[in-house]
């Protein structure tokens, strides 16, 4: 573990007089539990949302070492100095993805957006283009909208709320631009685009919308929402007509 900027470290000590850090305490008080360490293979009382939280905090906490230096006196051994942190946590994504990747897990750690190093729900290479381009957007009107429509839906445990509260964002961005559907699509498209939202109880709480919707709903319409939004985008960065 290194230090660079915000992030902590877990020095070894030394036996000049230099104090070291105990990874159990330091895991303690970022989690607010206590690890027991050092981690073994496996832990009968871990359970999954520990071992996830593990995950994520090793990604913000690991760090790339530039310098080190041998310290022989009495067996101390090796000391490292100058870290940095964007080349570690890279390499730590990789590494972790990969082996998510063989245990056919249901996360992965983001690689790009707000939520880069939480662990979001895996799909498939389509959605997952979909959401890079997504927060990868750099335009001041909707990107923030549509960043933050991503890291919420796409969270580990994001709940129902959560995800009806990421489609709204996202037609929020669509209503600004319903003009443009409008005259690029056909009218009913338009209009169905807004009238499955308004019926179920999704951007308003009225007494005649349905609220017994299956959660695979919210999914459906989130990414029909998201792939809208990438249309538009795609519509206005046409160049104009001659």
């Amino acid at each position: 573990m290194g230090e660079a900027g915000s992030s902590r470290r877990s020095p070894k000590g030394c036996v000049d007089g230099a104090r070291g850090v105990y990874p159990g305490d330091l895991l303690q008080e970022v989690l607010g539990r206590q690890v027991l360490w050092p981690l073994a293979s496996s832990r009968p009382d871990w359970d999954r949302d520990l071992f996830y939280d593990l995950v994520e905090v090793f990604h913000d906490l690991v760090a790339r070492p530039r310098l080190r230096r041998f310290h022989d006196f009495s067996g101390c051994g090796w000391h490292w100095s100058e870290f940095t942190v964007g080349p570690a946590r890279r390499t730590y994504r990789w590494q972790v993805n990969r082996l998510l990747d063989r245990v056919s897990d249901n996360f992965r750690l983001a690689d790009d957006g707000p939520d880069v190093g939480r662990l979001i729900a895996v799909t498939d290479d389509a959605r997952t283009d979909l959401a890079h381009r997504a927060v990868a957007r750099d335009d001041p009107g909707t990107g923030d909208q549509v960043r933050h429509a991503v890291e919420m839906f796409r969270a580990r445990g994001a709940s129902r709320e959560a995800k009806r509260s990421a489609v709204i964002a996202l037609y929020a961005v669509l209503e600004q631009r319903r003009d443009l559907l409008k005259t690029e699509l056909l009218a009913k498209d338009e209009g169905a685009l807004f009238q499955i939202a308004n019926q179920f109880s999704i951007r308003h709480r009225r007494a005649d919308q349905r609220t017994d919707y299956d959660d695979a709903y919210l999914d459906w319409l989130f990414w029909w929402c998201l792939a809208t939004v990438d249309l538009t985008d795609r519509l206005l960065a046409r160049p104009p007509n001659p």
